[in-house]
C-alpha cells in the first residue's frame, strides 16, 4: 500500500512538473511578445513620423507646382495678346 503512494505521489510531482513547465512556457513566450509589441509600436511610430514627413513634402510640392501653374497660365495670357504678323 505504501508503494501504491509513491507511485501515486510520483504521478502527482509529475503533473506539477508538466504543470510548471507549461506555465514557464507561456511566461517565456509573454515576454517574447511584449518585447515584440514594443518593437513593432516604436516601428509603428517611426512609420507615422515618416508619413506625416512625406505628406508635408507633399504639399509644399503642390503649392509649388500650383506657382507654376499660375506663372505658366501668365506667360500664355501675355502670349495670346500678341498677334501674329
Amino acid at each position: 500500500m505504501a508503494e501504491a503512494g509513491r507511485k501515486g505521489g510520483h504521478v502527482e510531482f509529475q503533473k506539477f512538473d508538466e504543470l510548471e513547465q507549461k506555465i514557464t512556457d507561456l511566461v517565456e513566450e509573454y515576454a517574447l511578445l511584449k518585447k515584440k509589441n514594443r518593437e513593432l509600436e516604436e516601428l509603428l511610430k517611426s512609420k507615422t513620423t515618416e508619413l506625416e514627413e512625406k505628406n508635408n513634402q507633399m504639399g509644399g510640392f503642390r503649392e509649388e507646382r500650383d506657382a507654376v501653374r499660375t506663372k505658366v497660365d501668365s506667360l500664355l495670357g501675355m502670349l495670346q495678346g500678341i498677334k501674329a504678323p
